[in-house]
């Protein structure tokens, strides 16, 4: 039974940041069938308490803390009362997107103020949560840190499947994101001989209703000849969250179809 055992997150707290989103609310219905407890921090009260009471209705565990982690000077202070209550943090997942309202703008039209907010809501926020959360890891002898990187924090980006249509990738993102993949891999290497494990999940395009155009050219360039579903970025991070990959530290894990290699 030992293979089988190692998707097991029985009785382990598992927090997803995020978690009442497009991909977080399947990570989260990921842990809870996978026997472990989801932990939603998210703003999204509305959302987030109805995904919990679906789980907990259906049988399952599921709590959530309505916590804004953009606010960096509470990050600390917030991460240790949820250690207080929890007591254990198995597994942080970082996969919150937190972004401006001109998030799409382009590079033309992009104000230095925005900038600097997008840089610390997102990329800051991840550091310095991370941080926080090593060093309870450290403290406990294990543990493992999912942050949430992405195909274009690792490569240039394809700007022609967007022409056409409203839709652009911000400057931004890619500045975030290989911020982010490179956080992990200094956090790997300083706290991996304390039993930590810190990774990167990056995903591809994942379908969520873009314009048709969009989602064609996309396809076309992947060699699975689509884009990625959010149960299948769940299921990887199912990995990495669990002692599957108990030997897997500082890796960016790339779930995007093909689209990366070529």
């Amino acid at each position: 039974m030992f293979y089988k055992n190692l998707f097991n997150l029985e009785n382990k707290n598992i927090f997803i940041t995020g978690g009442a989103g497009l991909i977080g609310s399947e990570i989260t219905k990921a842990v809870a069938e996978l026997g472990g407890t989801p932990i939603i921090v998210d703003i999204n009260e509305k959302l987030s308490v109805e995904l919990c009471k679906k789980l907990i209705n259906d049988g399952f565990k599921c709590n959530y803390e309505n916590i804004d982690l953009t606010k960096l000077e509470n990050i600390e202070s917030v991460i240790d009362e949820l250690i207080k209550k929890y007591l254990i943090i198995d597994s942080w997942i970082n996969n919150a997107y937190p972004r401006t309202s001109d998030w799409g703008n382009k590079v033309e039209d992009l104000t230095l103020e925005s900038w600097r907010q997008n840089v610390d809501m997102h990329m800051n926020s991840y550091s310095w949560i991370s941080r926080k959360v090593c060093m309870q890891m450290k403290e406990q002898g294990f543990g493992s840190l999912i942050n949430f990187g992405s195909t274009y924090g690792l490569l240039g980006n394809d700007l022609s499947i967007y022409e056409g249509t409203s839709m652009t990738s911000p400057m931004g993102y890619s500045a975030i994101k290989g911020g982010i993949i490179n956080l992990s891999r200094y956090l790997s290497a300083y706290f991996g001989p304390f039993g930590v494990r810190v990774n990167n999940l990056c995903p591809g395009g994942i379908f969520n209703n873009q314009p048709e155009s969009f989602v064609k050219k996309y396809s076309e360039k992947t060699p699975l000849r689509r884009m990625g579903k959010p149960q299948e970025i769940a299921a990887a991070c199912m990995f990495l969250a669990s002692d599957a990959s108990s030997y897997v530290n500082g890796h960016s894990f790339v779930v995007d179809g093909g689209w990366s290699i070529i």
